[in-house]
């Protein structure tokens, strides 16, 4: 946002004023007298607020906030509180006026969407905006009220239309979190034309060039394809118009990105896409004869046309999860092209439009089992809690690229789950205790594995055993988000309760041996089973994974090794000069001393130049560490006694010692290039390995390299970071 010391000037004022008419105008049929006065009011408030704001292409900023509240009216179809919500909600942000204002001006139901809107737009999305906290803290207010979230994405729309105005970076960073989080949950909701359109705004900025491309394609085939969308829909429209039925019906050519999606993934260029546009045909009916005049129209099209049976998508009888509903079939048209139509009531294009969310939760009809249903798996996809970013978000999107299947319970009641679905999906859909006890099913009569995958049409019945309990080997057998998360659940759960049994019967042995149970007792044990978790090591003593009878000459073992390392530790350790000979105080690393028995330590990697100490190992002879290396400190609280000083020799500077860095930045074409050329030519550096991940623009970069010492190493660092896609230079221990 711009600001400047000029106010709005008149003519400036008659444009704000003309484009509230247009809001009123736009939500007529949904406002009442008292409604207009409010929104009246709120923009007599915004104004006073706003009046020197502008926007980055020099408008008033008064002209976002109005748009926004038009969006939510008009292209999403919320009502008034909405509508005032969108026009107040940045005012409070900006702490011109408080909750309790709004509160008291526009009603309590208004400020409490102000609240929630304001909490989702300061959850931070940095360039890795998969932060799966910040992810469910957006799907959780779904839960609260949909129309947050419904008016974040109309602040998102407007926003993305201006964004030519805005930095660059700006343009790829928000086109990209619109592209990977935004795109996908409009889809979710039901808002496909505003879905569609959020993807070709992200790809004109992300993927500039075939933006282009493909809009320059779609105006020179203009004018060819609107003859020949003409000369499909004529004879439909006069049998149309014979028969009675009030209609509308036009030709609507696809969004940039489902063409672009369609060429990389049959891999054609443009001219090959057959499917460039589809015909769509919306008729005026009662509600009771809606799904009878939707076929009846498909047969007079298919009485001109003839219909690829395999094309034909019935989402009258059964809509999908997020309430969409249509009759598509594909058919061969004039100049033997295969044409998409979709045919549907003016009820179903509303909700095809505006959203299943906004129709049915705020037009007067509550507790919709189908939107509950839906509701239901947003919550269950938030029950995993310990799934990563990638994880929550393929979840969320599963319905989104993926086809559905429906199939039936014993008693005929319908099911959807997406396609590549199980038994073993089918038995959570059921019930998650149903699920957790399925052993196998029966499927048309015939018995089959819980592993088998459901077809169309299936009809599914769970058979089940109490002795059955989830197994790891699960998670590989199930496709859904809610299957993953109950299974994920009752794993966790009985590895706890496994765990509390194996610490009990641990500390029982270890009272009868006389062995007190401590902290340094149970990092042994995880040392010597190499676990990293103690909830592992009970667990697995629990089932008996490990015998509990080893446990006491492993600690009587260590305990003999230790006391005999220590009388050794105690005797007159061997002394050298400073040219290798004696002294008493520290051990001097020369790479031209002998007989005297050092390491550098594995963990950290010390190089010439770095501060160093000794640690006396039990078989290992002496362990070089870097100080402030996290080994060494755990080693200097817990064994003072082995620490002893080291200080590096002259010659052993002439060696090479091996270090490892991580870069990261920003993924530009020959990035990986420019950093080797950096290292190995400009730096003369020798390279023992280098490994490179990209992920949503961002690169991340390991290298293990030699270096003279650390002198060398931060010139090097020095000179990477002077690249300017180049964001970070760490140096890491070799094990990290």
């Amino acid at each position: 946002m711009l600001k400047t010391d000029t106010d709005l000037s008149f003519r400036e004022r008659r444009r704000i004023y003309r484009r509230y008419l247009e809001l009123i105008n736009s939500a007529k049929g949904i406002l009442k007298e008292q409604d207009k006065e409010l929104l009246r009011s709120a923009l007599d408030i915004t104004l006073q607020n706003y009046e020197s704001e502008r926007l980055p292409n020099g408008e008033p900023y008064v002209f976002h906030l109005l748009e926004v509240a038009r969006i939510v009216a008009q292209e999403i179809g919320l009502s008034a509180k909405s509508m005032l919500a969108s026009m107040l909600y940045d005012l409070v942000k900006k702490q011109k006026i408080t909750l309790k204002e709004v509160e008291k001006k526009f009603g309590k139901k208004v400020s409490q969407i102000i609240a929630g809107l304001i909490k989702i737009l300061e959850i931070k999305t940095s360039q890795n905006y998969y932060e799966p906290e910040n992810f469910r803290k957006l799907l959780l207010s779904l839960s609260d009220d949909v129309r947050v979230i419904l008016i974040r994405l109309a602040i998102l729309v407007d926003e993305m239309r201006r964004m030519n105005y805005m930095p660059k970076d700006y343009q790829i960073k928000t086109s990209l979190q619109t592209q990977n989080l935004f795109a996908p949950l409009a889809h979710r909701l039901g808002l496909y034309s505003l879905k569609s359109e959020l993807e070709d705004l992200s790809m004109k900025y992300t993927e500039h060039e075939t933006y282009r491309y493909i809009i320059k394609k779609l105006k020179d085939t203009t004018a060819k394809r609107n003859r020949f969308i003409k000369k499909f829909i004529d004879p439909i429209k006069k049998e149309l118009t014979a028969q009675g039925f009030d209609f509308e019906i036009k030709g609507r050519t696809k969004s940039v990105h489902s063409i672009w999606r369609k060429m990389k993934k049959q891999n054609v260029p443009f001219e090959q896409v057959y499917d460039i546009f589809a015909i769509r045909i919306i008729v005026d009916s009662e509600r009771k004869h809606e799904k009878a005049d939707c076929w009846r129209v498909y047969s007079i099209v298919t009485d001109f046309y003839k219909p690829n049976p395999e094309r034909l998508r019935d989402w009258i009888s059964i809509p999908k999860s997020n309430g969409y509903e249509s009759l598509h079939t594909t058919v061969i048209g004039p100049e033997g092209k295969w044409v998409e139509v979709q045919i549907r009531s003016r009820r179903m294009n509303e909700i095809a439009e505006k959203g299943y969310a906004a129709h049915w939760k705020y037009k007067g009809i509550r507790g919709d089992k189908a939107f509950d249903d839906w509701m239901s798996k947003i919550r269950d996809l938030l029950e995993i809690s310990d799934a990563g970013a990638s994880e929550i978000i393929d979840n969320f999107k599963i319905d989104f690229n993926v086809k559905e299947i429906f199939v039936f319970t014993p008693k005929g009641e319908l099911k959807k789950l997406p396609e590549g679905s199980t038994v073993l999906d089918f038995a959570f859909e059921i019930h998650s205790e149903v699920g957790a006890k399925c052993v196998g099913g029966i499927v048309n009569n015939m018995n089959v594995s819980i592993k088998e995958k459901l077809k169309n049409g299936d009809r599914v019945e769970i058979i089940t055993s109490k002795k059955q309990k989830p197994k790891v080997d699960w998670l590989n057998v199930v496709v859904t988000s809610k299957a993953k998360a109950k299974i994920k659940q009752t794993l966790k759960e009985e590895q706890s309760k496994e765990a509390e049994t194996g610490k009990e019967l641990l500390k029982r042995r270890l009272k009868n041996w006389k062995i007190h149970f401590s902290q340094d007792i149970l990092n042994k044990l995880l040392k010597h089973y190499n676990m990293k978790e103690a909830t592992d090591f009970f667990s697995a003593l629990a089932v008996e994974k490990i015998d509990i009878t080893e446990i006491k000459d492993i600690l009587t073992h260590a305990e003999d090794e230790e006391q005999q390392t220590e009388k050794s530790f105690h005797k007159e350790i061997p002394q050298q000069t400073s040219s290798g000979k004696e002294t008493s105080d520290y051990i001097i690393v020369d790479g031209g001393v002998k007989n005297v028995d050092y390491k550098l330590a594995k963990c950290c990697n010390p190089i010439y130049g770095d501060e160093i100490i000794g640690f006396i190992s039990v078989n290992e002879g002496i362990k070089i560490h870097r100080v402030n290396c996290h080994n060494a400190q755990r080693l200097i609280s817990k064994y003072n006694y082995r620490i002893i000083k080291a200080e590096w020799g002259k010659s052993i500077k002439k060696q090479s010692f091996q270090t490892r860095i991580k870069v990261s930045g920003i993924d530009e074409i020959g990035i990986v290039n420019k950093i080797s050329d950096i290292i190995s030519n400009n730096m003369k550096v020798r390279m023992r390995s280098i490994s490179f991940d990209s992920n949503d623009g961002i690169f991340e970069g390991f290298i293990n390299l030699y270096v003279e010492d650390t002198k060398h190493l931060e010139a090097l660092i020095r000179k990477l970071k002077k690249e300017k896609a180049i964001i970070k230079v760490t140096r890491m221990d070799m094990k990290e």
